[in-house]
């Protein structure tokens, strides 16, 4: 990896749905944890720091090992945490091509997404960097939970939404997942630095606040996001009933080995 990277993981206490749920525990860690472990599978020229408003957090990743950095109460967004710690790193003279945020409730991330997302960037047009994966099920369609992209012809996102994008006219919906590719947003996201400084500067967008999906404030102040497919799919934790099939995924990862 030619690039020096910087990952930074938002961790926030607070979740209305899940309170506290960086901390919660799945087979023995603390998701946070989980997180950060399969950052740090990264390896050389990536370097990782917690993002967090909550000294418990900061401190339970300290007991383990990684580093943490106390950030304000005020963000909208994990975005606008990790511009935080951006900022204040390069104050104090770190320098870094790329930024990559990893929500610190994904404890199943992969060093090969982080690779991928990164590899966008040899292209010098690239700006942001984000993934997809294919939906399979009509179930994991229709759910409001799975953020869908389109892409045009050169991979670039045209459109996130809750709803599934697009509207087949005249085909059932329990049919739509035969029909038509359809791809769910890995929410992990890549920046160059600089436009990362630049992008949390922007006011929240209407479509941002209709569909509550920050990205939605970047396309339209006219950036171009790059989307890259792959295969590996993450278990985010947003509820406790995620953590249940989270703690079932470990489970039938344990016994395939």
């Amino acid at each position: 990896m030619n690039m020096k990277v910087l990952v930074i993981i938002p961790a926030r206490y607070a979740s209305t749905r899940f309170p506290g749920k960086p901390l919660a525990l799945l087979g023995g860690k603390s998701v946070v944890q989980w997180v950060w472990e399969g950052v740090a599978a990264l390896g050389e020229g990536c370097e990782a720091v917690v993002a967090t408003d909550d000294s418990r957090i900061a401190e339970a990743v300290e007991a383990f090992g990684g580093r943490a950095m106390m950030t304000g109460t005020h963000h909208s967004s994990g975005t606008d945490r990790c511009g935080e710690v951006v900022q204040r790193l390069k104050a104090q003279g770190a320098v870094f091509d790329i930024v990559v945020n990893v929500q610190g409730d994904e404890p199943f991330v992969k060093s090969q997404q982080l690779r991928e997302l990164v590899s966008c960037f040899d292209q010098p047009e690239t700006e942001i960097a984000t993934l997809k994966t294919p939906i399979r099920s009509t179930e994991e369609l229709m759910s409001a939970n799975n953020v869908k992209v389109v892409c045009d012809r050169l991979g670039r996102a045209m459109y996130f939404s809750r709803q599934p994008v697009p509207y087949l006219r005249g085909v059932e919906p329990g049919q739509w997942v035969e029909r038509h590719t359809y791809f769910k947003h890995v929410g992990i996201y890549a920046f160059r630095a600089s436009v990362l400084e630049r992008v949390v500067r922007l006011p929240q967008s209407a479509l941002e606040l209709g569909e509550s999906l920050e990205q939605l404030r970047w396309l339209e102040n006219g950036y171009r996001i790059a989307v890259k497919e792959t295969e590996v799919a993450n278990i985010g934790i947003d509820t406790p009933e995620d953590m249940v099939a989270a703690q079932q995924y470990l489970n039938n990862m344990k016994s395939e080995k």
